[in-house]
């Protein structure tokens, strides 16, 4: 029997996905598509996902126009620091108290030298001079005087008058670039968005092609055979290894036969835009293969055999890190499945799903602690996916998994990492080479 299993988790997620980042974007205030209210469910249809790709695209277009209006508005204010100069009205007027300020001081220069020259005109009198020419040098002395001190008090309140006129524009400045990044970060996690939506309708569209003719059912979910990590940090630095385990567990009252714990793991850079899996490698050792040995494509590790009920089997888990692997976000994914002789089959209907940070070669690592999944109840044995949520509180993504508080900002977490929708992908692809190594070994 040919054994296929749905998309569920990975569309859920693409579809979830642009409604969280539109609720904490302010740039998307009007933008939010009617897929949000839609109830949570574990098949999205086609025209569902459709939606939720045009919606997404919608997104991104409003989200690139108003990073546009933002830069604009922003080199409004940049004033004499562009060749051109500024056109934001307190850029205009800094500017022309500058030169107010620029002028004063040269009147204020040539005042003071004219004090000096009447001096000395004065001192330079023969002691045989007139009464008159002596009044006449004493009079200039003291008009020269006078000009300077005018010149003085006016070069002090330009001086002041620049001065505040710069700090207005130095606030504006400051305004509009804050602005502008929020724009610009708004506009990376749009675009982000808008390629998952548009993987996973093109993924679920050649699932539904692949899957025409094909005959057999699904594997039933099982909620009791769990997956528990232990050792694993919410921080790891580039040219370090890291061990850590991973305890599967038949918490179901039936024998099964064969199971296999899925490991996968996936990375972006700090945009969220760039997979950084190249650099990782994944090792694993179980008590029946003690010898390390690397994780296959298929991410599948075989050495965990059959578990009674109420029985475990522990795997021993060595994540390493290339020097070259750049700073940005990880996120680890883990579930058990079985397979029995009488050809009956299941497993966790969902991942679960662990973050951590990935910090450059030589960074201090810091205090290190296991990441924890969520507390929040388990789903019921439908294996639907609850949806994100935009307040930061983690998202539960499994039977006993969730996204893992790392302190991330509210507006990131709901999509799991910075720019996350790239690694929501990465969870598209995870579910696709699952369900398909399921068909090929049951």
């Amino acid at each position: 029997m040919k054994i296929r299993r749905v998309l569920a988790t990975a569309v859920a997620l693409a579809v979830t996905t642009p409604a969280a980042l539109l609720s904490v974007s302010p740039a998307y205030a009007d933008a939010k598509p009617a897929a949000q209210t839609q109830e949570k469910q574990s098949k999205p249809t086609i025209e569902e996902l459709e939606e939720a790709a045009a919606e997404a695209q919608k997104a991104y277009d409003k989200a690139a126009e108003a990073k546009a209006a933002g830069y604009a508005e922003l080199e409004k204010t940049l004033g004499d620091l562009t060749e051109a100069g500024g056109t934001h009205p307190l850029a205009v007027a800094s500017a022309a108290a500058k030169q107010a300020a620029k002028d004063a001081a040269a009147a204020k220069t040539a005042a003071d030298q004219a004090v000096t020259d009447a001096q000395a005109a004065l001192d330079a009198l023969p002691e045989d001079a007139t009464e008159e020419e002596k009044a006449a040098a004493t009079t200039a002395l003291s008009e020269a005087k006078t000009t300077a001190a005018t010149a003085a008090t006016t070069k002090t309140a330009a001086d002041t008058a620049a001065a505040e006129a710069g700090e207005k524009l130095t606030d504006a400045r400051i305004a509009a670039a804050r602005a502008y990044g929020v724009l610009v970060k708004a506009a990376e996690d749009a675009l982000a968005v808008k390629v998952a939506a548009d993987a996973a309708l093109a993924k679920a569209i050649k699932e539904a092609e692949e899957g025409e003719g094909e005959e057999g059912g699904d594997c039933e979910p099982e909620l009791d055979l769990t997956s528990k990590v232990t050792g694993l940090p919410d921080k790891l630095v580039a040219g370090t290894s890291t061990d850590f385990s991973l305890r599967v567990t038949n918490g179901s009252d039936q024998h099964m036969d064969k199971v296999l714990a899925f490991v996968s793991i996936h990375a972006t850079d700090t945009s969220g835009l760039k997979d950084t899996e190249k650099f990782f490698r994944l090792q694993w050792s179980t008590k029946s293969a003690p010898k390390w040995q690397n994780a296959d494509a298929d991410d599948y590790i075989d050495g965990v055999g059959a578990l009674k009920p109420g029985a475990h089997a522990d795997v021993k888990l060595r994540l390493t890190l290339d020097k070259a692997t750049p700073a940005g976000n990880g996120v680890a994914f883990f579930a058990a499945d079985f397979f029995n002789e009488d050809g009956s089959c299941g497993g966790a209907p969902d991942l679960d799903m662990y973050e951590f940070d990935v910090k450059a070669a030589g960074s201090k690592p810091g205090k290190t602690e296991d990441v924890k999944p969520s507390t929040t109840p388990r789903p019921g044995n439908t294996g639907t996916t609850p949806q994100g949520s935009a307040s930061g509180t983690p998202a539960s993504t499994g039977t006993n998994g969730s996204l893992a508080a790392t302190g991330s900002s509210s507006a990131t977490t709901p999509i799991a990492l910075a720019g996350g929708a790239a690694v929501l992908l990465g969870a598209a692809a995870v579910f696709v080479a699952r369900r398909r190594k399921t068909g090929s070994d049951a």
